[in-house]
């Protein structure tokens, strides 16, 4: 069967409405070749047969729109997120190729892991804040806000003068990307049925065939012929751009579902002071406050210590790590004692689906980011690859895990079965991430090397497509978003924790590795080489000072790489705990989106 054999209409069984509604709804289906029926105007409930279940504005907003549109503005809107998606997928392979070099421009390329550790912390908490703002505002509500953190952020990159603006900057857009794919995400799956979800997150994840190979050709053309920061001030035009449409015709729709009165009425007769106070309660504000400080005061300081002056004696830093764990106390007991309107319900937080597919994504993540975090400039610099081809080899990856995506989604169609397609990426993991240990010298060719990559992506896609989707077939769809957004969170909580210690790695043996090995009269130039990746690779083949900086490499990412294998078998604990969910039953089917759907 082919795409087209996914493509159903769904009618949503609902209470009539008035005839002049209805009439207009004729009409409006006789321009379109979509037939639609209407749900009631104040409708803040489920049109499911569960009728106790509450939708909040947004998610009732969004169930108008795919109750209105046609199967042609269906297939045009996946089209331009996926325009979206290819754009911001480029931008980040660009911006991965360029972080050494600009780092090392300040002479900072320590910091690398610091940066990807503040962006990873504050890109996975947003979506936490991002999934009130899409079920209580609406999906291109929260679309335009994280459009616009990310411009702002690419700015910030371009027009930098010094490694701290930067990394302001590439918090703020890593920020915005995250937040960009998190509400795209979830607007595919407004899109979809459940069983048919996770083809076109597939399909949609496409663009990174691409973005592979372009990403790194791009960064090598403007860093050699221009600037990284024309490169960053591109991309920003570009990426708004391809947005524009997006919001169009979403806003075409909402408009044309409040005509036949289908979007809810927001009569609520508050004061401004009384509305702040609603929005506060909505959005759980405690609750995301509260979960936001605790990851990022436990995080932080595992790189941060290298620089503090007294390791992990330092006040700071203690202070740091027991706030962070009372505040995780304080979520706990405000969403289970006090919240009146919980962030997620709380027998969704004692799901054991939920629990496993949210430790796997971490786990995955943390193993990954753990040896991948400096893997760039270990390519560079002890194999002499240009930025082209290690991107290439770092970045296949990605790319397996791009081109197996959507035949997984098809074998999850046929199959309906999550768990079992999910125990199937162990073996691949295991194999791809154990090979790396004795792969992971100086006199490996470059091709094992992407070969183990290619291993570890095709077992991540198997991870993440199940484990995705284990999260969405366990709730309605007002809490689709809110699910989405913890699980990403916990991705985002792994590659943390896998960039605190391949930060914690790098600061505290690469550099007396270095310096031990390094010749007397060049002992006083350790922290500089340390610093900066370009006098990391000038010096000659054979050279004493040469071999220092290949053997530091080789010992420090050697440990690495056996750190990310250490977490391995927490994968297999994590996916032992799921329930045994079918995806293609009808029960299963009901319970989520409704409308003109893929």
């Amino acid at each position: 069967m082919g795409i087209m054999g996914i493509f159903s209409k769904k009618a949503l069984d609902t209470p009539d409405v008035q005839d002049a509604t209805a009439v207009d709804m004729e009409k409006t289906a006789a321009a379109s070749d979509s037939a639609v029926v209407s749900v009631p105007e104040d409708s803040a409930r489920s049109d499911t047969d569960n009728g106790s279940i509450h939708y909040q504005a947004g998610v009732r907003r969004v169930r108008a729109v795919t109750s209105v549109w046609s199967s042609k503005s269906l297939w045009l809107m996946f089209a331009l997120l996926y325009l979206v998606s290819f754009v911001d997928m480029l931008l980040s392979t660009v911006s991965d190729g360029l972080t050494p070099f600009v780092t090392s421009l300040f002479e900072k390329h320590g910091l690398i892991a610091t940066v990807g550790i503040v962006a990873t912390i504050m890109g996975g908490c947003c979506a936490l804040t991002l999934a009130k703002v899409v079920d209580v505002f609406g999906r291109i509500e929260g679309f335009l806000f994280m459009l616009a953190i990310l411009i702002l952020g690419v700015i910030l990159k371009a027009a930098c003068e010094n490694v701290e603006t930067y990394v302001a900057g590439h918090t703020l857009y890593w920020t915005g990307h995250v937040g960009l794919m998190y509400v795209i995400d979830v607007m595919l799956a407004d899109m979809t049925s459940l069983r048919n979800r996770m083809i076109m997150f597939g399909i949609n994840g496409t663009p990174t065939i691409a973005s592979v190979f372009a990403g790194p050709k791009i960064a090598d053309l403007f860093f050699t012929n221009s600037t990284f920061r024309w490169a960053f001030g591109a991309f920003t035009i570009i990426i708004a751009g391809v947005s524009i449409p997006v919001i169009a015709l979403m806003l075409w729709h909402q408009r044309m579902a409040d005509q036949m009165g289908l979007l809810p009425k927001d009569e609520h007769g508050r004061t401004w002071y009384q509305s702040i106070w609603h929005y506060l309660i909505e959005f759980d504000a405690v609750a995301v406050i509260l979960i936001t400080a605790t990851f990022a005061l436990i995080l932080l300081p595992f790189n941060l210590v290298a620089y503090a002056p007294n390791g992990w004696k330092t006040g700071y830093i203690i202070a740091m790590e027991v706030v962070g764990v009372v505040c995780l106390g304080l979520f706990y007991g405000w969403e289970k004692n006090i919240a009146p309107v919980k962030f997620l319900p709380w027998k969704y937080l004692k799901e054991p689906t939920i629990i496993g597919s949210c430790l796997l994504y971490a786990v995955m993540f943390c193993s990954c980011f753990c040896w991948n975090a400096y893997f760039s400039s270990y390519l560079i610099v002890v194999y002499r690859l240009s930025i082209t081809k290690a991107g290439h080899i770092l970045n296949s990856f990605t790319l397996s895990s791009a081109i197996i995506s959507p035949f997984i989604g098809v074998v999850i169609r046929y199959t309906g079965n999550i768990k079992y397609t999910a125990y199937a990426g162990i073996p691949l993991m295991l194999i791809g991430t154990a090979l790396l240990i004795p792969f992971r010298t100086p006199d490996t060719h470059w091709g094992l090397i992407t070969m183990t990559q290619v291993f570890v992506g095709v077992g991540t896609a198997l991870f993440a497509a199940c484990g995705q989707l284990a999260v969405m077939a366990t709730v309605s769809h007002q809490e689709v978003a809110v699910v989405i957004a913890v699980w990403g969170m916990f991705g985002s909580i792994g590659a943390s924790i896998g960039f605190a210690i391949a930060g914690a790695l790098w600061t505290n043996i690469f550099p007396a590795q270095l310096y031990a090995r390094l010749p007397e009269e060049s002992k006083d130039m350790a922290a500089a080489i340390f610093a900066d990746i370009t006098l990391q690779s000038s010096f000659l083949d054979g050279t004493p000072e040469r071999e220092a900086i290949v053997g530091a490499y080789a010992d420090v990412q050697r440990k690495m790489v056996i750190a990310g294998a250490c977490l391995m078998p927490l994968v297999l604990a994590s996916i032992f705990i799921w329930r045994n969910v079918k995806v293609n039953k009808p029960e299963e089917q009901e319970k989520q989106t409704k409308g003109n759907l893929f």
